[in-house]
């Protein structure tokens, strides 16, 4: 049995060979996203498990992972909108991703990136730089006075819900699906009611038609004029531009931003002496009440390697047995 994993990072290579070892199944890397052309390095291969933020949406992509008689699509992340379900079911594919790597590694950088906002710790970062080591106007807030907001209350966010309830903070939620395991942690709420009392609002949503621009002029028009906003999930889970003028205007304090929309153009990329090449990154890093980090919520030991693990594992059952708990999609895989 071989298995072909695309777009492999330096840091996921001994855990990859650990796996290898472990199951006794060849796992060839390479450094590729998967797209029309790469896609030719499938052949020969009976597994397949990606990792990358360019659409996945070239028909020819699809056609040739069927001809090549490729039973699945496996995603080392936790999301898979990068994929194309419909064509990927029409062509027989499973698709599955890893939707619990560690949701602590990205509740965490939820939790330090609020820390450093209501201690205004960028802003006393600047004025050391300048040799300026003043208080003044910088009166931070402590966590236990506040009220966490945090919408979709799955694993991560549920797991940031209980790090910021052992800080003291009050936390409220709004999510589809209320959890009775989270009844001694938060309150649920509508969405435009945890907008109107929350102090941070976290984001921790999948991306999908219904989570796009989530945050938009209306939702950012009802937080508090001292509220703070951290997205650690989708980039377009919010509106960039209306943030933008929400942070301009000072209708909301400040933003921590783990992902923004066309950050595959530039995050985990080398741009020292160029220009970004993106308008909205240039002002929201001006901004000194923003927080920029590139996409590495999910950035931690445990985490890389549980996404390598559970991957590659999932790869073995779906073509031991045809399915996995993993799956998001509907395609039964024929023996």
């Amino acid at each position: 049995m071989k298995i072909i994993m695309f777009s492999v990072r330096d840091d996921e290579e001994a855990a990859i060979r650990e796996w290898e070892q472990k199951n006794g199944v060849q796992v060839t890397i390479n450094r590729h996203e998967l797209d029309a052309e790469s896609v030719k390095l499938a052949q020969g291969y009976d597994g397949i498990v990606i990792q990358q933020r360019n659409r996945i949406s070239d028909p020819i992509i699809y056609e040739t992972l069927e001809a090549f008689g490729l039973k699945q699509l496996t995603s080392r992340t936790a999301g898979f909108d990068m994929i194309d379900t419909d064509q990927a079911t029409a062509h027989g594919l499973v698709v599955t991703n890893v939707p619990a790597y560690s949701p602590n590694s990205v509740a965490e950088l939820a939790v330090t990136q609020a820390m450093r906002l209501i201690r205004n710790l960028s802003l006393f970062d600047e004025r050391g730089r300048q040799q300026d080591f003043r208080w003044s106007g910088l009166m931070a807030r402590e966590i236990r006075s506040l009220t966490v907001g945090v919408i979709g209350a799955g694993r991560i966010g549920g797991t940031a819900a209980r790090l910021f309830k052992a800080l003291g903070a009050t936390v409220i939620a709004n999510d589809v699906v209320q959890r009775d395991d989270l009844s001694d942690v938060l309150t649920y709420v509508s969405k435009e009611e945890l907008l109107r009392q929350a102090d941070i609002v976290t984001l921790h949503v999948p991306l999908m038609e219904s989570t796009t621009k989530l945050i938009d002029a209306d939702a950012l028009a009802l937080m508090k004029q001292d509220a703070f906003l951290i997205n650690a999930s989708r980039g377009p889970v919010v509106d960039t531009d209306t943030l933008i003028t929400a942070l301009q205007s000072r209708k909301i304090a400040g933003a921590a931003l783990d992902t923004l929309t066309g950050e595959e153009h530039f995050f985990n990329q080398d741009l020292r002496g160029e220009e970004i090449p993106n308008e909205q990154l240039q002002t929201l890093r001006a901004m000194p009440n923003v927080l920029i980090t590139p996409h590495i919520g999910f950035y931690t030991n445990l985490a890389v390697q549980n996404m390598v693990e559970i991957s590659l594992n999932d790869v073995l059952t779906i073509l031991k047995t045809g399915k996995s708990e993993h799956q998001v999609n509907k395609v039964a895989v024929k023996n």
